[in-house]
């Protein structure tokens, strides 16, 4: 009779603990069935509100419309910009058609027309507030007093040249030498200091006219945004460095926006600014929320993580294989997070320059585009749910590893013919003058554009060269559109026809597929003597995933 009652415990306690295991593995597999569940999906089963999704949706809708609107005021300060630029061109450049004929302004080619250009642009300085008609005016310094016009020559300090005797005696150190005028004055060089502006042109390297103006970008205002204050750092440079007798004439201009020291304004143009202040905050809580949300997702992901590698270990000895732990690390709550930090940055920038307190539209411009691309990137995830639509993501993640070496095979190619197009060609072409312009220029060949003018272009004046580059881009053309351009599609179709084999015949199952399906058919490994290293990577290789060496067409499915 106690024998029976010890066979009743043992019994009673083996079939509890069978439960517990057993409760204990749905319950896993319950929590991974939930994780890779839609937004959907998790709401009609547990009844939970996709606020995560809802979130995503309200952060496209808001930064997209702070980007319109700070996209429309940027471009009018870049229209600004450029047409001060344009109109301080024709101010103060005889002779500009108003398009640069090349890399400089305008070009002239004897001393009188030098003396002509030099003359024109002291005279225009000194007669700007009568000439221009938009809102740009001297500058001042701290004192009050008006910033002078600062002329510098330079040129070689010692030189003799007669190209008649093939001869020449010349110290290349350069010297420099500098004078400056009030701009009330600029006119009267001609009296004052006379002997500055005798020219010899065998020696001079350079002439570089320095002044600063100020300017306040007006049309702001009807767009209800304060006005911003400019000031212009302009340079006019005669270039005769080459000494080829053409003398090159270029006007550069480094503007620099500032809040307005003083200024006063009615309307709605402040009301409007505090507006937008409010709604920049709202977006900058929206992406708090959502990177924080993502955040808590990840961290869940992790735990999910160790409770499936435990309950593996103890239960078949096996370790997760790197495919299926992949499989908890959603890129996609990375992208969130990383658009979310982007876009908080923007709109703190945008709030400082509304608030008049920076002028960084360039850096703010970069910080809120890349945000939003990255917000509508990550859309893809949702649509991704839908079997029809998942394919360009399938499709991406199977081509990208052989697109990728295939691009650094063809990469070295291409940068042979970058080189080689730009030290022979870049004397003739001026498609070909610089490794970016090459580059560029290859990159357009690739994809077939503006072939006839390329050939066209170039100077027949050096038969060898015109003969290597007939060679040099005939192959280019036929080995880059012909070879690699159809491998490199062959490459991506060839993975949309294994995803599409997939669909339809099924995807590999690995042992976390298996174990979401119920499957137990995962091998025990048993002690047979081997060291700890020799098991583990018994486990790894073997009996990890049950299946053939990893291949790029195997992907892997949440």
């Amino acid at each position: 009779m106690e024998l029976l009652v010890r066979y009743l415990d043992r019994s009673n306690s083996v079939s509890s603990d069978m439960t517990q295991d057993f409760i204990k593995e749905e319950s896993l597999r319950d929590d991974l069935k939930y994780y890779f569940m839609s937004p959907c999906e998790k709401y009609r089963t547990r009844r939970h509100i996709p606020w995560k999704m809802g979130v995503q949706i309200l952060k496209i809708v808001m930064i997209t419309t702070q980007l319109i609107l700070f996209g429309l005021n940027n471009q009018l300060v870049v229209s600004y910009k450029e047409e001060t630029t344009m109109a301080l061109k024709n101010l103060f450049l005889k002779g500009y058609t108003g398009v640069d004929e090349d890399d400089y302004s305008v070009a002239v080619y004897t001393q009188q027309a030098v003396f002509d250009s030099l003359s024109y642009v002291l005279e225009q300085y000194s007669q700007l507030d009568q000439l221009s008609v938009g809102l740009i005016s001297y500058a001042e310094g701290k004192d009050g007093k008006l910033l002078p016009l600062t002329i510098c020559k330079e040129y070689y300090k010692r030189g003799s040249l007669e190209p008649s005797n093939e001869s020449y005696d010349i110290d290349a150190h350069l010297e420099t030498v500098c004078m400056s005028h009030d701009p009330k004055t600029a006119n009267m060089w001609k009296t004052q200091n006379a002997s500055f502006f005798n020219l010899d042109f065998y020696r001079l390297v350079d002439i570089k006219i320095t002044f600063q103006l100020k300017g306040i970008n007006l049309q702001t205002v009807r767009h209800r945004a304060l006005p911003d204050c400019y000031a212009f750092y302009v340079t006019i440079t005669f270039d005769n460095q080459c000494h080829s007798g053409k003398v090159k004439l270029f006007l550069d201009i480094d503007a620099e926006s500032n809040a307005c020291q003083d200024w006063k304004i009615s309307g709605t143009a402040q009301k409007n600014t505090h507006y937008l202040l409010v709604f920049d905050g709202f977006v900058i809580l929206v992406c708090i929320t959502s990177a924080t949300l993502c955040t808590r997702s990840i961290i869940l992901a992790v735990r999910l993580l160790q409770r499936f590698s435990r309950f593996f270990q103890e239960n078949f000895n096996r370790k997760v294989c790197e495919d299926d732990q992949s499989e908890f690390l959603n890129g996609w709550y990375v992208l969130v997070i990383i658009s979310d930090l982007l876009a908080i940055v923007g709109s703190i920038l945008k709030m400082e320059i509304q608030a008049k307190s920076l002028t960084s539209y360039d850096v703010c411009s970069i910080f809120l585009g890349t945000s939003t691309l990255l917000v509508w990137v990550g859309v893809i995830r949702y649509l991704g749910y839908f079997q029809k639509y998942n394919v360009l993501i399938l499709t991406m993640k199977a081509a990208f590893p052989k697109v990728l070496r295939f691009c650094c095979c063809a990469g070295m190619i291409y940068l042979g013919y970058t080189f080689c197009g730009w030290i022979v060609l870049g004397p003739y072409h001026e498609k070909f003058e610089g490794l970016s312009r090459v580059a560029e220029c290859l990159f357009s060949l690739l994809n077939g554009d503006d072939m006839f003018t390329t050939f066209a272009q170039l100077k027949d004046k050096n038969i060898l060269v015109w003969l290597f580059s007939r060679a040099y881009l005939y192959s280019f053309i036929s080995l880059f559109i012909y070879m690699v351009l159809s491998l490199f599609i062959a490459l991506i179709t060839d993975s949309y026809e294994t995803i599409k084999n997939y669909q339809r015949d099924g995807f590999p199952l690995t042992d976390l597929h298996k174990f979401l399906l119920g499957q137990k058919d995962f091998p025990v490994q048993e002690e047979n003597g081997q060291t700890e290293v020799e098991l583990s990577n018994s486990i790894r290789h073997c009996y990890c995933c049950q299946r053939v060496a990893p291949s790029d067409d195997v992907i892997l499915i949440s």
